[in-house]
């Protein structure tokens, strides 16, 4: 399965350059916020103002060697990484790209 993670574009590349991503997100909030395919539209609202260059990150489940939790986010149930998240677990990146 594949989930998705919305990122700064400036912090998704300092920090993968050390192999794997999410310390921030771990030391912020205790996990790194994903969401499925058919959710995202429901999350993407929230970065509309960002001033910086936002990426989407597509991310394989079978390769993540974290805990993924599904866990209630209102109507819908995201997916939370409780821990790391491996280089090889990454498949794409996306430029996030907003429609008027």
């Amino acid at each position: 399965m594949y989930i998705i993670h919305s990122v700064n574009k400036e912090d998704f590349e300092n920090e993968i350059k050390s192999g794997s991503y999410g310390s921030s997100s771990l030391k912020n909030f205790g996990f790194i916020h994903c969401s499925d395919l058919d959710t995202y539209y429901l999350v993407a609202p929230k970065f509309k103002n960002d001033t910086k260059e936002r990426l989407l990150v597509v991310i394989d489940t079978d390769r993540v060697n974290s805990e993924i939790k599904w866990e209630n986010g209102g109507t819908f149930d995201y997916p939370h990484i409780y821990g790391l998240l491996k280089k090889d677990a990454i498949v794409d990146t996306f430029k996030h790209i907003w429609s008027e």
